[in-house]
């Protein structure tokens, strides 16, 4: 993997990582992901419009086709992740949904478009997905807990967080393929996507407009951040998809967990950090055998 695209996909997983702490601390449903959506329609419109007006009249039936496939799955992950969020902790959910999506993007990668991987990366690969269930509490998460009601919360995580990964995995694929095989901008891809969403989130606010002014109140803080800042994350690695295989660029986005091990513990005071600690050193050790593969 070139410095450059790791580079990317570094300074992408702190913000990742952030913006998710602020997902979870609001708390919201498929009207967050609305307000989401609007902030990034209205935020990032001076530079979607910009590059738009340079690229979109070339765009045909397979770039409009990806758009609303990358869409629709990005609108199934944000609703899936922020249900998880709020029935389970983000440090349960969080690394399992980061864990099983770089896995199965590889895989894809590797097996259908024809990526090749060395021994070295195979193991950096293996160490990321490793370091991910580790955070999450690694083979405790399938024992009984002590407290029945935690136990049940941990496997809501679970199973919310391997739904997640899914999700993860499919736009991943789809985006990847955008702009290494139809060569599309990667900011035209996550703009005119959110765009996209935009229209099957609309009828959320449009009904009890009341509530939805109150909820907007209550979370206009977090929306703003996640709706300025994860547009950010996500370019930065569509732009280092374009440099480097998708069966390393994948993986290494799981940096991000070195910094919700540590963020989202301290700032959410979820316990059981000294494991997610580790786990998230073992992730660091796969990024850099990905960048070294």
């Amino acid at each position: 993997m070139p410095l450059s695209a790791l580079a990317l996909v570094v300074l992408a997983g702190f913000i990742h990582a952030c913006w998710n702490i602020a997902a979870k601390k609001a708390g919201g449903d498929v009207r967050f992901v609305a307000f989401t959506s609007v902030v990034m329609m209205v935020f990032w419109a001076p530079v979607g419009l910009w590059v738009g007006w340079q690229q979109l009249p070339a765009w045909g039936l397979r770039e409009w086709g990806l758009v609303l496939a990358s869409a629709l799955l990005h609108i199934a992950y944000f609703i899936v992740l922020l249900r998880g969020y709020r029935k389970a902790d983000l440090t349960v959910v969080y690394p399992l949904a980061r864990g099983t999506g770089p896995l199965l993007s590889s895989m894809v990668a590797i097996f259908f478009l024809g990526e090749q991987i060395s021994a070295l990366g195979l193991i950096g690969i293996l160490g990321v997905v490793g370091g991910v269930f580790l955070i999450a509490g690694g083979p405790g998460l399938w024992q009984a807990a002590h407290d029945p009601q935690q136990q049940a919360r941990v496997r809501t995580g679970i199973f919310y967080g391997g739904i997640t990964g899914l999700f993860i995995a499919s736009y991943t694929v789809v985006d990847g393929y955008a702009v290494k095989v139809a060569l599309m901008s990667p900011i035209l891809v996550d703009y005119f996507g959110n765009l996209v969403r935009l229209v099957f989130l609309t009828p959320t606010l449009l009904r009890n407009r009341p509530t939805v002014c109150a909820l907007w109140l209550q979370q206009r803080r977090y929306a703003l951040i996640v709706g300025i800042f994860s547009p950010v994350s996500y370019v930065l690695v569509l732009y280092a998809l374009q440099v480097a295989p998708l069966s390393h660029v994948a993986p290494a986005r799981e940096v991000s967990m070195l910094f919700a091990a540590l963020l989202g513990g301290h700032l959410l005071g979820e316990k059981d950090r000294g494991p997610r600690i580790a786990g998230a050193a073992l992730i660091a050790a796969g990024v850099m055998a990905l960048g070294l593969g």
